[in-house]
């Protein structure tokens, strides 16, 4: 194995818009709109994707301006140590590791739920004991026991991909274009033949009243229900990742950031509205909810049941394989700058690809999905996403006042309004997300700083006054 080796430039636009739609496309879509929909927004979801799609539409413009200045892997991390320091370089990058880490968990318990009720589909029956999790979560009532003991096609999907990772991107990206083919077309098919099934009294009341709670229904429900799905759209943020595997990074890095996110917003909205219109909104608190959308119009869309299954079932394993890459990413990129142990900036003598961090990854992320539910999963990847969104726009402005020089394949209109508004739309949707999820962000931060104080920072200074390059020569190398 060879640890000096150099990331293959092999990804051209088209291939970062299939890897941006492969993360985007997926849980939002087939697990957490019904999910957000029946506990917070009622069919009002509509508006809490069109809130969630202006912030990251500021925010893209962000990444877009930075990914073309900063071509190197690591995204949001990179970014900040380059205009924030060393300091900020870890705290966001410690961010990033819970943002995606959960993320192709949660993704893998979604993924589970699917394959379970899509092999029933055949006669197939897996025990709910082995394929679902032994703890659950009610933000009323707490922690409790389901009776389950492990979610196992969680697990396996995690160690499948994990697999396909180290053989290479190149290799990935082939996969995942087929798959993001394969998505698109079932979720095409569900809104084409879904609209003629749509039952207007579905939609009424299109804002459900609130409950008296707030986050439950109503304008606050709605912005709860932005917050939680949030999740759904942090593909472009992985994107981003893999500048240093694309061919021309400064032109298209931004466009397949922002390119990626203009489709799936579009396919996200009128996902919502079909699915909401066929069946109500109380009904969608469930694993597959589009599949119970199909099923509830009965004979006459049931020939596409399957289909929407499978769709699901590709859908989501593309998020996954998106995912655990940009973390593996962002861990070689943190070694490579001394934040981390050599072991995870090592890469592998053929493939050419961080495979100790993606076998590491996937040992934990299988863990991880084996035993906790999806909804504490997602609130988790959503509150790190949007404090990293957070970052990157300030990160816009720093930059362009410390180093107002540096080349700009492509810039942010109106700075530094566009990005002071990115981030506080970010921290006004983290302040929706429940306290319970602000006391685990809390604590995944204070052990990052434990981390930081007694490990890295006195590395960072070793490694740094050796024959490490600093960030202009990453960007001039990678140009």
């Amino acid at each position: 194995m060879d640890g000096q080796a150099n990331l293959k430039r092999v990804l051209g636009k088209w291939d970062l818009v299939g890897l941006g739609i492969g993360a985007i496309i997926g849980a939002g879509i087939f697990v957490l709109t019904g999910q957000a929909a029946a506990v917070y927004a009622g069919p009002a979801i509509v508006i809490s994707f069109i809130l969630s799609g202006i912030v990251c539409a500021l925010a893209g413009l962000c990444y877009a301006e930075l990914a073309s200045m900063l071509p190197v892997a690591g995204s949001a991390y990179t970014y900040a140590r380059a205009s924030m320091g060393n300091f900020m370089a870890w705290i966001i990058g410690w961010d990033l590791i819970l943002e995606y880490f959960f993320a192709s968990s949660t993704v893998a318990v979604g993924w589970s739920g699917y394959f379970v009720s899509f092999l029933k589909e055949f006669g197939i029956a897996i025990p709910s004991y082995l394929s679902s999790s032994p703890f659950g979560f009610n933000h009323q009532y707490g922690w409790y026991l389901t009776g389950s003991l492990i979610n196992l096609p969680a697990m396996a999907i995690i160690a499948i991909v994990s697999g396909l990772l180290i053989l290479g991107i190149r290799e990935s990206a082939k996969a995942n274009a087929v798959i993001v083919f394969l998505k698109l077309s079932v979720i095409f098919l569900f809104i084409i033949f879904g609209t003629p099934h749509i039952i207007a009294d579905n939609w009424i009341p299109f804002i459900p009243d609130n409950t008296g709670d707030f986050g439950h229904f109503g304008w606050s429900g709605i912005a709860r229900g932005a917050a939680v799905i949030f999740f759904a759209y942090i593909g472009f943020d992985a994107v981003s990742t893999a500048a240093q595997e694309a061919k021309n990074p400064q032109k298209d890095m931004p466009f397949g950031i922002l390119g990626s996110l203009a489709i799936c917003t579009i396919i996200y909205i009128l996902v919502a509205l079909v699915l909401t219109g066929i069946v109500n909104y109380t009904l969608l608190d469930v694993p597959d909810p589009i599949a119970v959308g199909v099923d509830t119009v009965g004979v006459s869309l049931s020939w596409l049941s399957p289909f929407i299954k499978f769709g699901a079932l590709a859908g989501l394993n593309s998020v996954i394989l998106v995912m655990l890459m940009g973390q593996s990413r962002i861990l070689y990129a943190m070694s490579r700058d001394g934040y981390l142990p050599k072991v995870f900036s090592k890469l592998h003598s053929t493939y050419h690809t961080p495979y100790v961090n993606t076998i590491i990854l996937g040992i934990f992320g299988m863990m991880i999905a084996g035993v906790f539910p999806i909804g504490i999963l997602g609130e988790l990847v959503s509150i790190g996403t949007l404090l990293a969104f957070a970052l990157v726009c300030m990160a816009v402005v720093i930059l362009r006042r410390s180093d107002p020089l540096k080349p700009r394949a492509f810039k942010v209109p109106w700075v530094p309004f566009i990005p002071i508004l990115g981030t506080l739309a970010s921290v006004a949707q983290m302040a929706s997300l429940p306290k319970d999820t602000w006391i685990r962000l809390v604590i995944w931060m204070a052990i990052g700083l434990l981390i930081y104080y007694f490990y890295s920072r006195k590395r960072i200074g070793r490694y740094h006054s050796g024959s490490h390059t600093d960030i202009s020569e990453h960007f001039e190398d990678g140009v």
